[in-house]
């Protein structure tokens, strides 16, 4: 009996759990559901339910689209949620409640097995204080017999202490049959009853089991239909149904631009065109070697010396020369020197020939007032010398003074 007092109380403290754990998991699953906020936030990017568009485009009802699929996450979610939720009233209702009342049959079985048996026990006790007694009279009246006839009365007289005896024994023993029949027959209703008890519990276990099974097949099924929909779902639907509704969308044959090809106020004015570009050698000042770079011949009357000849890399000059303050030097005979140089001097008046751009004191910081260059051939050297006398304070010859005429020419001028 004890075994299964101890297990309706551990079983009903379990399934009180199983419950709870049901309805808990059910309001998860609600607030779960909630999270999916459809339909979508308002406007003509997205499918309706259903794969239905306003407007005159009506696609494919087939297959899902991402709203529909996320209408059936939350509705789904929900069904999930209220299978959890009918569990749980389930077990309440029909087994934790059905617990409870086994509980308190079992605690009323106790109570009226420790009230019969227990009146019975002690009325036996009773009767056996009172044989014990009895029996000690007995006694006593023969011991007075024995030693004292004379003075015996006649309620001390042996034998009719001893009916006395008798028939409390007679009583004694009626009790004692009372309490044993008492609890044989206590025996085989607990017997009974502790069968009962055991079937109840297992009639406990079976209902869990049915349901249970029930709502996980359920369960099971409803997530499987969500995985089915999320596969049947194309993933460029949503994407092909906007680009057919939208007009904002970029042709993907559109050219991209040029910038070459951008015209601006002032790109063609005669003072940005270049008077001549070109690779040059200058002398460096303490190594006394010669350092290629690409040099930019400006209408302004700069000489730029850039990195490269790449616009996109070298846009600032890393050294330059103005040449209005600058006397050019005649340039190196094509029959007498091995090499095609010239030089460059700077006024020795003080007048500064840099300074006027960002790093225009350039290599030697102004404290150099003559350079060297030199070209690659004879012809590259007098077209690059050419192009500097025009901009020069002044320049000198070694034979018949040079007039050049041409488009460079007039371009220059034009700047004055």
């Amino acid at each position: 009996m004890a075994d299964s007092v101890c297990g309706t109380a551990l079983t009903l403290a379990y399934f009180e759990g199983v419950a709870d754990i049901e309805a808990n998991t059910s309001k998860e699953l609600t607030k779960l559901g909630a999270v999916i906020q459809v339909p979508f936030r308002p406007g003509n990017q997205f499918l309706g339910e259903g794969g239905m568009q306003v407007g005159p485009i009506t696609l494919n009802l087939v297959n899902p689209n991402p709203q529909d699929v996320f209408y059936t996450i939350r509705d789904k979610t929900r069904v999930i949620a209220d299978s959890h939720s009918s569990l749980a009233r389930t077990i309440e209702s029909s087994i934790v409640q059905h617990l409870q009342k086994l509980r308190t049959e079992i605690k009323a079985h106790i109570k009226n097995v420790q009230n019969d048996t227990g009146k019975l026990a002690a009325s036996v006790a009773r009767e056996r204080e009172l044989s014990t007694k009895s029996i000690s009279d007995l006694a006593r009246a023969i011991g007075a017999v024995n030693h004292t006839p004379m003075q015996v009365g006649a309620k001390e007289d042996p034998f009719a202490v001893n009916m006395a005896v008798m028939r409390q024994l007679q009583r004694q023993v009626h009790e004692e049959n009372s309490l044993q029949k008492s609890v044989v027959i206590m025996q085989q209703n607990s017997a009974h009853f502790e069968e009962g008890i055991v079937r109840s519990i297992q009639s406990a276990w079976a209902t869990f089991d049915e349901w249970q099974s029930r709502m996980s097949t359920s369960v099971q099924e409803t997530w499987r239909q969500l995985g089915v929909n999320m596969a049947q779902l194309m993933p460029d639907r949503e994407w092909i149904s906007f680009a057919a509704r939208s007009d904002h969308l970029l042709d993907p044959e559109t050219p991209l631009r040029n910038p070459d090809a951008i015209d601006y106020p002032g790109k063609n004015d005669p003072s940005v065109i270049p008077v001549h570009t070109g690779l040059l050698e200058r002398k460096k000042r303490f190594t006394k070697s010669y350092k290629e770079g690409f040099y930019v011949l400006t209408p302004a009357g700069y000489l730029h010396e850039y990195a490269s000849s790449d616009p996109s890399t070298a846009t600032h000059p890393v050294w330059s020369l103005f040449l209005p303050a600058c006397t050019l030097g005649p340039p190196s005979s094509a029959t007498t020197a091995k090499s095609h140089k010239f030089h460059i001097e700077g006024r020795k008046d003080g007048t500064s020939a840099h300074g006027k751009t960002p790093g225009g004191r350039g290599l030697f910081g102004g404290s150099e007032t003559a350079f060297t260059f030199r070209a690659r051939s004879h012809e590259e050297m007098m077209e690059v010398w050419n192009d500097l006398r025009m901009l020069v304070a002044r320049y000198l010859v070694a034979s018949e003074q040079m007039e050049r005429d041409g488009p460079v020419a007039q371009a220059v001028r034009s700047v004055g």
